[in-house]
C-alpha cells in the first residue's frame, strides 16, 4: 500500500491506492489504509463524500525509522551496529563514511 501511496504525486484515494495492488480487495485497502493511519504512517483526509490519503514520509524515512526501531529493540547496540557494518559493501561503507563526516553523499546506483 505504501508503494502505491509513494508513487502517487499527490494524495489519492482508496480505490487509486487499489489500482496499483489490484490483486486486493477494496475493503482490504481500505482496512491496511486505516491500519497505517493508526501507525501514523499514512495521513487521512476527508475529500468529497470520501477520504484522500499520503504517506507521512518516503521510502528512505520509512526505512531508516524501521532501522532505528530494531536497533533501539535489539538489547545490544554495538553488536548490532558492528555486524551491520561488516556485511557493507565497499560502496556502502564508503557512503556510510561521508554521511559521517558531513559530506555530501554521493548517489550511488539502486541496487535490484
Amino acid at each position: 500500500m505504501l508503494a502505491a501511496l509513494w508513487a502517487a504525486d499527490a494524495p489519492v484515494t482508496a480505490a487509486v491506492v487499489r489500482q496499483g495492488v489490484p490483486a486486493v480487495a477494496h475493503t482490504t485497502v481500505l482496512t491496511i489504509l486505516t491500519r497505517l493511519c493508526g501507525k501514523g504512517l499514512v495521513t487521512r483526509r476527508r475529500e468529497g463524500r470520501g477520504h484522500v490519503y499520503a504517506p507521512v514520509d518516503d521510502r528512505a524515512g520509512v526505512a531508516a525509522a524501521g532501522m532505528h526501531s530494531l536497533l533501539a529493540d535489539s538489547g545490544d547496540r554495538a553488536a548490532v551496529l558492528a555486524r551491520f557494518v561488516s556485511d557493507l559493501s565497499a560502496e556502502d561503507e564508503h557512503l556510510l563514511e561521508q554521511l559521517l563526516h558531513g559530506a555530501p553523499p554521493a548517489r550511488l546506483p539502486e541496487r535490484e
